[in-house]
């Protein structure tokens, strides 16, 4: 991990109040707030001067908070805060989670394992589904799910290839949304948990690889992202309106997506298995050798036998002249005990049928 990556981890956790209050009042306008903007103002949003004023605290005091020097701020400072910061209801909570005591450090992560009666569940259920954690890892998925986006089969993390697969950016109506979402909803659901290796790393992934991820991260979004709707554009059907269900499951979640009942994207969505199948079969027809051709490799055959009859005279087996013979021994031979082989293929006799690979 580079050093801009790692420092920006370590700040972030250093002073994760002070990195929030300084995002959030780059996004508000002195318009938005009330007062006027004039024309020699060298920073996006508001000054610290004027926060402090607007919530009705000392500058000094602000200052403070930005700089980590006070990380623990009474609730009333806070909701002051949250006023001029025009924050809603999650990012207000977000701020006081920020702000209120540390607890202990938490236990090491253990291995998350999906239970044996979420799979019979994905096994069942009759729309796109599969199981997620807090990092949005896959862990689990059914044929629909994958049929809909072969993104989501277990293994993939559904953010990376949100901002690095291509294929997502076509496959997204509104792909600008869909990161402005997803960004801000892991930010919320990892909480306080920037120990975690796991987020450390993806973190890091991203940050050295999307630009866009490093925008949207460094405004400090929080978002709750449990439901809502997403259209897509599916290579196969075409636009498809969905509606998504998060639920949360013996600490994972399990993800649904499904249409209105009746309505064209159903159709679509009910068609997409066997369009899927039909695809797999043509590609996989595609890419083997056809009868006849050059690359089917040709089974071996053995050379002509000769076997000795009862009346001493040779019975061939394909035999041409001029071909070498291979004599077998007759029955009740004390040769029999051996089984040769075939001197070309490395056969051996098996007594009854002649000669086996």
């Amino acid at each position: 991990m580079s050093e801009g990556v790692s420092g920006d981890m370590g700040e972030d956790k250093a002073n994760r109040l002070g990195d929030y209050l300084r995002a959030r009042r780059a996004l508000v306008t002195p318009e938005q707030a009330g007062i006027p903007a004039g024309s020699n103002r060298r920073v996006p949003g508001l000054r610290r001067e004027e926060v402090a004023m607007l919530a009705g605290i000392s500058a000094d005091y602000y200052m403070r908070l930005e700089r980590g020097r006070d990380k623990h701020p009474s609730v009333q400072v806070l909701m002051a805060l949250a006023r001029v910061l025009h924050l809603d209801d999650v990012e207000r909570q977000y701020l006081l989670d920020l702000a209120a005591p540390h607890r202990q450090a938490r236990r090491r992560r253990r291995a998350e394992r999906v239970p044996a009666r979420l799979y019979h569940l994905l096994a069942t259920i009759g729309v796109p589904a599969f199981i997620e954690n807090h990092a949005y890892d896959v862990l689990a998925s059914n044929p629909l799910a994958l049929a809909l986006s072969p993104r989501l089969r277990p293994g993939e993390n559904r953010l990376r290839s949100l901002l690095l697969d291509p294929e997502e950016r076509e496959f997204h109506a509104d792909w600008d949304r869909a990161t402005e979402e997803f960004v801000a909803a892991f930010r919320r659901s990892i909480g306080d948990d920037t120990d975690d290796a796991r987020v450390v790393e993806l973190i890091g992934e991203l940050s050295l690889a999307s630009a866009r991820f490093r925008t949207l991260w460094a405004r400090h979004d929080v978002r709750r992202l449990v439901g809502g709707t997403a259209v897509v554009n599916h290579p196969m059907v075409g636009t498809l309106h969905l509606h998504r269900d998060k639920l949360p499951v013996d600490g994972l979640i399990l993800v649904l997506y499904y249409a209105d009942e009746g309505s064209e994207s159903a159709d679509r969505l009910h068609a997409l298995p066997s369009l899927a199948v039909s695809e797999r079969r043509r590609r996989y027809a595609a890419s083997s050798p056809r009868r006849g051709s050059a690359s089917v490799r040709r089974r071996p055959t053995c050379p002509p036998l000769t076997t000795a009859s009862t009346d001493g005279r040779d019975r061939r087996r394909g035999h041409a002249d001029g071909e070498s013979r291979v004599e077998l021994p007759r029955r009740g031979s004390a040769n029999l005990r051996r089984r040769p082989t075939c001197p070309r293929f490395a056969v051996a006799f098996t007594g009854r049928c002649g000669w086996r690979r």
